[in-house]
């Protein structure tokens, strides 16, 4: 893979084989920060679980404390009064069968967040082979199932992320944008960070967190202590 001039100059601004603590990596990370627009931060933390067994999943959703810094459209499947209410709670699309329609007929994804009321989730179970591998399917555990649309709506626009491992037990989240600062950053990375700690499978064992490494957009990794990380 081709790396830009931007990239290797960043890459000589520290040693990177060097574990950082949270604060001094987030501040050496943003340094980095070398592309003409707001890039997003973003983390990467590998676990000591195997994904394959559904005992040791990793699964949530958490609501930064300073959001992602991003601009969030969320598509709700509701019918009735709680159709009412995701229009009154700035739901930037509302439907039920027509939305499956529109989904399966047009490709409409102009959104990035799906929620459903519980009695919907017959309906929106016939997208799930088109939302799932786009991570878009609505899970209770990911808070996005939920009789409470208008709470859920909220999160989702102050910035609720959902954590997950993927095949290789790695977790990949938004931290927000460079532009928020380390304090800022800080903040939202002890809250995630605290968030998969609690998460932790009673059937893992051995080391929890493998690795962890935060980037910007365009810039290069830079790596955190994970005897730092709980």
């Amino acid at each position: 893979m081709h790396k830009g001039k931007k990239y290797i100059e960043s890459t000589k601004l520290y040693d990177r084989a060097k574990l950082f603590d949270p604060t001094e990596g987030i501040e050496t990370m943003l340094k980095t920060a070398k592309a003409k627009f707001d890039e997003t931060v973003e983390i990467h933390v590998k676990l000591g679980v195997d994904s394959r067994h559904a005992d040791q999943q990793v699964r949530g959703a958490i609501v930064l404390p300073n959001g992602t810094g991003k601009k969030v459209r969320v598509l709700v499947f509701a019918k009735g009064d709680k159709a009412k209410e995701a229009e009154a709670a700035g739901a930037d699309y509302v439907g039920a069968e027509d939305m499956v329609q529109r989904i399966t007929g047009e490709n409409f994804f102009d959104y990035e967040v799906v929620i459903a009321t519980p009695d919907m989730m017959g309906v929106v179970g016939r997208l799930g082979k088109i939302l799932g591998p786009k991570g878009l399917m609505p899970n209770p555990k990911a808070g996005t199932v939920t009789p409470n649309v208008a709470q859920a709506i909220a999160d989702s626009k102050a910035g609720r992320i959902e954590y997950r491992l993927d095949k290789t037990n790695i977790i990949h989240c938004p931290l927000g944008k460079a532009s928020f600062g380390v304090e800022k950053l800080q903040e939202n990375f002890d809250a995630l960070m605290g968030a998969i700690v609690r998460a932790k499978p009673a059937a893992a064992k051995g080391q929890y967190i493998r690795s962890c490494v935060i980037a910007t957009t365009m810039g290069p990794g830079v790596r955190i202590n994970p005897a730092k990380l709980g």
